[in-house]
């Protein structure tokens, strides 16, 4: 179907102006003011539109785990997050250390025509922190390897995985965490897994990508890095930006204001390189356990806009950057920026509507979150995956 997109403020990346989206076929054919073509028209007057969201790092929990969340409902949360594009972490039942568990996810995701979905595998096999001889057997679907929710404690484990991971051309993500020194102290738990792998990456040559980074000495350590020339990318979440001094729980906890200030500034300089959500759904009762984790890829934007570009940090150009076209060159796909020849994935935003937070009206499976009662602005109005609608807003 053929749709045409008129009178709203584009912006991505490089480009903020007035104008119309032409998208054919599915992909984005033609940009620009007073477009003409004989198709279906959406109004976008006062709205925003940008690249949908892409998001690196999510729990859909399926298979296995799928009472806290599915692909199905996962896939809808998303949608109303404004994102087409996510990246599964592997701690299912069982945990996804096979092409079958692969091909399970992606099979049922394709059926469900709702995001688009990469599965991604398990470092070790199973989680066991050193067995690596599966990676021999996955193909070129596969793009990142992580043991994500564990930290691999063996310095000789990553630094095999770190050779195979260049020689499969694979990105290893890593859960920055040694659950040894957790108890005693977390900050000095997760730099020091972070200091080790930058290490490692820059003596194989391996890609790393660092998750949800929440210290000030690991993101200046990525900063480093990065000025080095190591192969590092790095990602922040939206809680880790907008909280500090928080007991609600997850892994990595939420940090000071000096932390967040830091990770903010890791933003405005570049040196991180995306908003992913961690999106970890849980029951009630896991929660009222202990159990870390929290829906957030609902609440994503509104929180990332309200506490980075109407603080007047950033601007929403920087903003498409690190919540699109940064992820879209990390996963190697042609979204997550306004150009011909780009998949038709876009969101139409309210920057002025005022949101209060209530994880009760999530379509997440998962109503955990730190932000209940809350007030953000800038709501997703509709979403569209190659130039098809798939999200309306109806509130």
């Amino acid at each position: 179907m053929d749709i045409l997109i008129k009178g709203a403020r584009i912006v991505d990346e490089s480009k903020d102006f007035l104008g119309d989206l032409y998208i054919k076929d599915g992909i984005m054919e033609d940009f620009g003011v007073n477009l003409d073509y004989n198709c279906t028209e959406i109004d976008g007057e006062g709205l925003v539109l940008m690249p949908s969201f892409i998001d690196l790092h999510v729990h859909f929990r399926d298979p296995g785990f799928t009472y806290k969340e599915d692909l199905l409902t996962g896939g809808l949360a998303a949608l109303k997050g404004g994102y087409t594009l996510v990246n599964l972490m592997g701690n299912t039942n069982p945990i996804c250390s096979s092409m079958e568990t692969v091909e399970y996810v992606l099979n049922r995701a394709k059926g469900l025509d709702l995001v688009d979905v990469h599965q991604t595998v398990s470092i070790t096999k199973d989680f066991d922190g050193h067995t690596l001889e599966h990676l021999d057997r996955l193909d070129n679907r596969v793009k990142f390897i992580s043991d994500d929710g564990k930290g691999i404690k063996s310095n000789i484990a990553m630094y095999k995985a770190m050779t195979k991971a260049k020689e499969k051309e694979l990105t290893i993500m890593t859960h920055a965490e040694d659950d040894n020194l957790t108890p005693i102290d977390y900050r000095i738990s997760e730099n020091i897994i972070t200091i080790r792998d930058i290490y490692l990456s820059k003596a194989t040559g391996a890609r790393l990508h660092l998750c949800h980074v929440s210290t000030r000495e690991a993101i200046e350590e990525v900063r480093k890095a990065k000025a080095e020339g190591v192969n590092v990318t790095c990602e922040v979440t939206p809680h880790h930006i907008a909280l500090w001094d928080n007991d609600f729980k997850v892994n990595p906890p939420i940090r000071t204001k000096e932390d967040v200030e830091s990770l903010i500034q890791g933003i405005i300089d570049s040196t991180v390189d995306t908003i992913a959500t961690d999106h970890a759904p849980h029951t009630k009762e896991d929660k009222e356990k202990g159990v870390p984790g929290l829906s957030g890829i609902e609440t994503a934007f509104p929180v990332s806009y309200t506490t980075l570009v109407r603080s007047s940090k950033i601007d929403l150009m920087k903003l498409s950057k690190i919540m699109s076209g940064n992820a879209g060159r990390i996963m190697g796909v042609r979204k997550g920026k306004i150009e011909k020849g780009y998949d038709g994935d876009i969101v139409l935003l309210d920057l002025n509507k005022e949101i209060i937070i209530d994880g009760e009206k999530f379509i997440s499976k998962g109503k955990n979150t730190p932000f209940n009662g809350m007030k953000f602005y800038g709501q997703v109005i509709m979403t569209l995956k190659n130039g098809e609608v798939k999200y309306i807003n109806k509130d």
